[in-house]
C-alpha cells in the first residue's frame, strides 16, 4: 500500500473514532452529498451539527470512494483538517463572528501553494516540496473561515485539456463514468467535486481548464477576466492567459467562492488591469429572473460541424429554454474576421520564462532550478514529453516581449487587442449582452483514447486569448449519461451579469444530478 492509500485509511478510519468530538447536545452528522456551502454553514451556526463532524463526512468519503473507485481525484489529504474544524468550534463557543464561508471544506488544485501540504503542479520532479506560504486565493479562503481539507490531482505542468494524467499521483477518471476522462488540467478538483469529497474547489484555466473539467462533470465553473484574480503562489503554465478560480456543484456556491478570491493583489501585476471593478457583493446578482429582457447571441462559429449530435441537441433545448425564460436569442452571433484575429493571437511560448520568474522567488526553497533540469533528469510523464520539450524550447531569462517573433503581454499584445475588440465591437453593434456556445462539443472521450479522441473544445478558441470571462453551467447530460455545459461568455468584468444569466438558467432547468458512484455513506 502506498504511503497516500495508507493516509487516505488511516485518516477516514481516524475521522470515524473521533467524529463525536466536543459539541452540544443538539448536534448531529449532516448528509454532505450536493450539500451547499450555506447548508454546512447555517447547519453549524444553528448549533444542528459542528464543523468536526463536517470535515468527518467529507473524509470519511474520501476514504471509502477515491481509491476503491479508481476515482483517484485527492493528491493529498491535509492532516490538519480536524484542528482546523475544532479551531472553528472553539471560535464559535466563544462568540467570535464566522466568516462567511465559516467551515466550508474546499479542495484546491496541485499547483496552489499551500503551506501546510505539497505542491507538486502534477509532477514528480516537485515531490516533497511544500511553500512557506498560501497562494493568495487560498490565504483568503483561510480568511474567510474555509478549510483546505485536501489538494486535488491536475495534468501535469497544467499542460493537457485532455485528460488528467500527473508523474506525481497518477491518473484520474471521471465520476460520472469511470471510464472516461473528466478532461485536464483541473479534472482532480471537478471529479472531487462532482463525488462531495469537498463542498466547492480551485482550478486553474490557462486555455480550458477549468470549464473543460466543470462542463464534462456537471460543475459551474468560472474564468474571470484576466486582471481580477490574482494568481500569486500559482505554479504558472503561461502567465499572459493563466485564471484560477471557482468550480462548484451550483452557480451559487461559486459566485459565493469568487466574491472571497476575487480582487486586486499588489504581487500580480495583471490585477492592476482590474483595479477597483471588483464588485462589494456578487451575491446580489443571484436573480432567478435575471434572463428576462437580455439579448444573448449564439457565436455558432466556435462549434465543429461534426459536434456530437446529443450534445448539440442539448445546445438547442438550452436556447429554447432561455427563450421561455425571456430571453432574445440572437443566432448566429458573429463577429467579423473571427478566424483572422484568433490566429493573429496565438499562444505564447512562455512557460520555461515564466518558471524560471517563479523559482527565482521562491529563493532558496525553489525545488529545481529551470525546466530544463526537469527533462534532462527524465522526470516527466510520457504523454508531457513532446509539449514540455516545446514550451521549454526557449530563452530562460528573456521576457517573451524580446523574442523573435515577440510576444507582448496581453495589455501590449497587439494581436489580442484587436480579437479583444472586435468582440466587444460586434456585441455592442448587436447590442447583445452575451453570447452562448457548448463548452464542449462532445462527451467525454474514453479513458484509454482521450488523446486520440480530443475533439470538442470550443473554450480555448477566444475567451483566454481575448481576457474575456465565462460560465458553464450544466445544461444536461448526453444519452443520459454524459454531463455538457452551456457557457455564457461577456465583456470585461461582467461577471456579476454572467452570473445573474446562469443563475436564472440554472434554476429554471436544475440539470445537475450527482454520479451514481458515489452515494451516501451507511449510517449518515
Amino acid at each position: 500500500m502506498t504511503s497516500r492509500r495508507l493516509l487516505l485509511t488511516v485518516l477516514g478510519l481516524w475521522a470515524l473514532a473521533s467524529g463525536a468530538g466536543a459539541c452540544g447536545p443538539r448536534a448531529r452528522p449532516i448528509e454532505v452529498v450536493e450539500a451547499s456551502i450555506e447548508d454546512i454553514r447555517a447547519a453549524v451556526l444553528e448549533g444542528r451539527t459542528t464543523c468536526r463532524m463536517v470535515v468527518t463526512a467529507y473524509l470519511d468519503r474520501i476514504a471509502a470512494y477515491d481509491i476503491a473507485t479508481g476515482l483517484n481525484a485527492i493528491t493529498e489529504i491535509n492532516p490538519q483538517a480536524l484542528t482546523a474544524a475544532d479551531s472553528l468550534d472553539g471560535a464559535l463557543s466563544d462568540g467570535a463572528e464566522p466568516g462567511p464561508l465559516h467551515c466550508a471544506p474546499i479542495l484546491v488544485k496541485d499547483n496552489f501553494h499551500t503551506r501546510d501540504l505539497p505542491t507538486t503542479a502534477g509532477s514528480v520532479a516537485l515531490m516533497g516540496f511544500v511553500p512557506s506560504d498560501d497562494a493568495f486565493m487560498v490565504r483568503r479562503l483561510r480568511a474567510a473561515g474555509a478549510i483546505v481539507i485536501a489538494k486535488t490531482n491536475m495534468a501535469e505542468w497544467a499542460i493537457s485539456p485532455r485528460q488528467t494524467v500527473s508523474s506525481s499521483y497518477g491518473r484520474t477518471a471521471n465520476a460520472y463514468a469511470l471510464d472516461r476522462t473528466p478532461a485536464g488540467s483541473s479534472g482532480g478538483t471537478a471529479s472531487a467535486v462532482a463525488a462531495s469529497f469537498g463542498v466547492a474547489g480551485l482550478g486553474s484555466d490557462t486555455g480550458n481548464s477549468i470549464r473543460g473539467p466543470s462542463s464534462h462533470q456537471a460543475l459551474v465553473g468560472i474564468r474571470s477576466t484576466l486582471g481580477l484574480t490574482s494568481r500569486a503562489g500559482l505554479v504558472p503554465l503561461a502567465f499572459d492567459r493563466d485564471v484560477a478560480g471557482p468550480m462548484a456543484r451550483s452557480v451559487e456556491d461559486a459566485v459565493r467562492l469568487f466574491g472571497v478570491v476575487a480582487g486586486h493583489d499588489p504581487t500580480d501585476p495583471y490585477t492592476d488591469l482590474g483595479h477597483g471593478r471588483r464588485e462589494l457583493d456578487y451575491t446580489v446578482f443571484l436573480d432567478a429572473d435575471g434572463l428576462r429582457g437580455k439579448r444573448l447571441g449564439v457565436l455558432r462559429d466556435l462549434m465543429d460541424l461534426d459536434a456530437d449530435t446529443a450534445v448539440l441537441a442539448l445546445f438547442e433545448e438550452s436556447l429554447d429554454g432561455l427563450r421561455r425564460l425571456g430571453a432574445e436569442v440572437l443566432d448566429p452571433f458573429v463577429v467579423p474576421d473571427l478566424n483572422a484575429l484568433v490566429a493573429a493571437s496565438p499562444f505564447c511560448p512562455r512557460f520555461r520564462y515564466d518558471m524560471h520568474v517563479y523559482l527565482e522567488a521562491l529563493g532558496p526553497a525553489a525545488p529545481i532550478r529551470d525546466v530544463l533540469d526537469v527533462i534532462e533528469a527524465g522526470a516527466f510523464g510520457d504523454d508531457v514529453e513532446e509539449a514540455l520539450r516545446t514550451l521549454a524550447d526557449a530563452p530562460r531569462d528573456v521576457h517573451p516581449a524580446h523574442h523573435d517573433p515577440p510576444c507582448p503581454d496581453f495589455p501590449r499584445h497587439q494581436g489580442r487587442q484587436a480579437l479583444l475588440s472586435a468582440v466587444v465591437e460586434a456585441m455592442d453593434r448587436e447590442e447583445i449582452d452575451a453570447f452562448l456556445f457548448p463548452t464542449w462539443g462532445h462527451p467525454p472521450a474514453p479513458l484509454d483514447r482521450a488523446d486520440e479522441e480530443y475533439q470538442g473544445d470550443y473554450s480555448q478558441r477566444v475567451i483566454p486569448a481575448a481576457g474575456l470571462p465565462a460560465i458553464t453551467v450544466p445544461m444536461g447530460f448526453s444519452y443520459d449519461r454524459y454531463p455538457a455545459g452551456l457557457q455564457i461568455a461577456g465583456r470585461t468584468f461582467a461577471e456579476g451579469l454572467l452570473f445573474k444569466l446562469a443563475y436564472a438558467y440554472e434554476q429554471a432547468t436544475l440539470h445537475r444530478r450527482p454520479p451514481d458512484s458515489f452515494p451516501t455513506l451507511r449510517g449518515r
